[in-house]
């Protein structure tokens, strides 16, 4: 089933993104090698669907930053020594926000990937807790198969509901 839904998001790239291109020939169109094997390429897999669907998405990464205050000094010998130091400062973003941030039919959506055996740590947990409290949708991906079902049926029930 894995291959429908990769073949899916192909085919969803090639009408939707080369809409844009109308003077390329169909030789010189590429197409991504798409794949749901790490977490990498299925954050890659769920972004471009969202986008190629016309949904608002954004990938959310919240590490810190490094402070380096390093310097290579060579001394009156010669020798080349490296001084100072480096550290490590906190980002400013939440602690536990996931992968990706959507908004798909007026609704807050986020998306936390997950491959094999990784989980959720309790900062993530805590913040599935406060998008679902505020009434906002958080679904945790393991395969862009398992993405694709919640998609289709997210968008049938939101067109079933008359919303």
């Amino acid at each position: 089933m894995r291959n429908e839904a990769i073949e899916r998001l192909k085919s969803l790239y090639k009408v939707e993104h080369f809409r844009s291109l109308p003077n390329i020939s169909e030789q010189c169109k590429y197409v991504p090698a798409f794949s749901d094997k790490n977490a990498n390429s299925l954050t890659k897999c769920a972004l471009t669907w969202l986008r190629l669907s016309g949904h608002q998405v954004e990938r959310v990464a919240n590490m810190g930053r490094m402070i380096d205050n390093r310097k290579i000094v060579t001394d009156c010998i010669g020798r080349q020594r490296m001084i100072g130091s480096s550290r490590w400062i906190p980002g400013t973003g939440t602690n536990g926000t996931a992968d990706l941030h959507s908004v798909i039919k007026s609704k807050a959506v986020k998306i936390e990937i997950k491959i094999g055996r990784d989980r959720q740590s309790e900062a993530q947990k805590e913040y599935q807790r406060q998008i679902e409290t505020a009434g906002g949708i958080y679904i945790i991906v393991r395969t862009f198969d398992e993405f694709l079902q919640w998609y289709d049926n997210f968008i049938s029930e939101d067109v079933s509901h008359g919303r």
